[in-house]
């Protein structure tokens, strides 16, 4: 599934694959390489309650700031996992981390089939990178909010997506 001007870059229209999900729904589940280059799955990331921070890469200003923003929040709220989703691969993320002082933050990486991508409807099919959204998922794996952000190069809502991770403890 396509959905062409799902998102746009800097007022350009770009097209989405996969669908998109709201609240309530049941969260796809993925697979993705951690940093150790483990596949990592959706039970793979716990059952508690997750906040999926999706980026386009780690190497571009706003993707830098919603990361560092999740990892500070991330000691704020116990019982909350924090995960950074993109496009770069697992090296990168590592380095990113290290040079960063990110370490609340787990990095989970899409590169090697897209497959979060395809099934949270935020891949970029013009430029396969990840488009920006962020994902609060339950104890119960029912997403409990979304947010697809229209433009690739503004911030997602922290308060609102924080909100309601908080509201799922």
């Amino acid at each position: 599934m396509e959905r062409p001007g799902g998102t746009t870059f800097k007022g350009s229209p770009l097209t989405l694959v996969g669908p998109e999900l709201a609240a309530g729904q049941p969260a796809p589940d993925f697979e993705l390489v951690s940093g150790s280059m483990q596949p990592v799955t959706l039970a793979g990331t716990g059952s508690g309650v997750r906040v999926f921070s999706v980026v386009p890469s780690l190497d571009t200003p706003v993707c830098d700031a919603q990361t560092k923003r999740f990892n500070d929040e991330a000691g704020k709220l116990p019982g909350v996992e924090m995960y950074t989703i993109s496009m770069d691969l697992p090296f990168a993320q590592n380095r990113w981390c290290t040079a960063m002082g990110v370490d609340k933050v787990k990095m989970l990486s899409d590169h090697k089939s897209g497959s979060f991508g395809e099934s949270y409807g935020t891949l970029i099919k013009e430029w396969r990178m990840e488009s920006r959204a962020i994902f609060v998922v339950g104890k119960d794996n029912t997403i409990k909010h979304v947010e697809y952000v229209k433009e690739v190069a503004d911030h997602p809502d922290y308060d609102a997506a924080l909100a309601a991770a908080q509201s799922a403890l």
